[in-house]
């Protein structure tokens, strides 16, 4: 499984101007069309032979051919029942060889060779990502698991067995609400326990969001004793048997609710960035505004169109960003490079940066602003005495 330390491996990934040896390969499984299963692995093979053949034709790429010769030896054993994407990264310049499996979520199968790593499928998969727990809770029982990339895990559980009844309900019914007693009592100091330790995964940063199965007369009981910072991580709730429900309903109820939480929060931040545009606060639009703040260090969270492209050139000296196609470096003088797509190049800065990047799609409103904007932790524009004013 791919790690947040493998991308910003990957990000900072050192390229040269001298050649393009880096190859970035995705592959994505389908739905088989018929029984050989061999559709996806021919598409992935076409795709390196072309490359390949370009390398002969343009006399570019040379350096890449002995990485794209392995990607095709390993294209041959790929298939389109399996159930995962698969993604390498190669560059036999400088030894550099990885291989990680992936969720079926990818566009589409490709193959880039290059000066750096293509990594918008990767950003697009794993950038609003977080460390997610889910708890399942029933009146006796607690089961926690960790959701990864559409990896499911179970780690950990709590277990409280109920008093058992007597036969008798004794003298005018005394035992039995004894009995119904100390069982309310036992799910109360249960409920506590589960909370308590949730509240303990969150101070020693187990987690940075959270997804409760409960039914709900359950969470009725339970929500109560939930930590208010507990609470701020819970990213919602589905209704569930907790003895008998199975890891892949598991899966699909969190990623369903974790999908939901994206989407509101993307629009969300849409609207934040705009509003504080608008009023000279923390965000700002365009690709000229959005290549600055990463540049300053003042980039919180960069929000980019699905299929935003924009040319820019790069510096070859410091790799400054400018949206002015100027042939000389306004920062070091040096000669820039000109670059068709100037998102290739503010994915791994962000990464660099740990700059959060969010992919925006069929929002009118925020094409009309140019498809890419940022929030700000702060501006340094508008500070005094030298702090900046958040």
């Amino acid at each position: 499984m791919i790690t947040r330390e493998d991308i910003r491996e990957l990000a900072q990934f050192p390229y040269s101007d001298e050649d393009r040896c880096v190859v970035s390969f995705y592959f994505q499984p389908r739905r088989p069309q018929n029984k050989s299963h061999r559709e996806e692995a021919i598409l992935a093979k076409d795709l390196v032979r072309e490359a390949l053949h370009g390398t002969e034709k343009n006399g570019k790429n040379k350096c890449a051919r002995a990485d794209l010769q392995r990607v095709l030896e390993l294209a041959g054993h790929l298939h389109g029942n399996q159930a995962r994407a698969k993604a390498v990264f190669a560059c036999g310049k400088r030894d550099f060889w990885r291989e990680f499996d992936l969720p079926p979520q990818l566009p589409a199968t490709q193959l880039f060779v290059n000066r750096r790593f293509h990594l918008k499928p990767l950003a697009m998969l794993l950038g609003a990502q977080p460390q997610l727990w889910i708890a399942l809770v029933d009146r006796h029982r607690a089961r926690f698991f960790d959701l990864r990339l559409d990896e499911l895990h179970e780690h950990d559980a709590i277990f409280r067995p109920l008093p058992r009844r007597g036969r008798s309900d004794g003298f005018a019914g005394y035992d039995a609400g004894h009995s119904e007693r100390s069982i309310n009592d036992e799910v109360l100091h249960h409920f506590k326990d589960v909370a308590e330790r949730l509240k303990q995964a969150h101070d020693q940063g187990q987690y940075e969001k959270l997804i409760i199965g409960c039914q709900d007369t359950n969470w009725h009981e339970f929500e109560p004793h939930l930590h208010p910072y507990v609470k701020k991580r819970l990213l919602g709730r589905f209704p569930v048997d907790v003895g008998s429900v199975t890891d892949d309903e598991v899966r699909a109820h969190a990623n369903r609710i974790f999908q939901e939480s994206l989407d509101r929060r993307r629009q969300s931040l849409v609207q934040e960035v705009l509003g504080q545009a608008k009023s000279n606060g923390r965000g700002v639009t365009g690709l000229r505004r959005v290549l600055r703040s990463l540049e300053v260090g003042e980039a919180q969270t960069v929000l980019m169109g699905e299929n935003y492209s924009a040319r820019a050139v790069e510096c070859s000296g410091c790799s400054h960003l400018d949206s002015h196609m100027v042939r000389y470096c306004p920062l070091c003088g040096r000669g820039t490079r000109e670059l068709e797509n100037v998102g290739d190049a503010i994915i791994p800065a962000a990464i660099r940066r740990d700059v959060e990047l969010l992919y925006v799609r069929d929002d009118p409103e925020f094409d009309r602003i140019g498809n890419i904007a940022a929030l700000l932790r702060f501006r340094t524009d508008q500070s005094r005495g030298g702090t900046a004013v958040a």
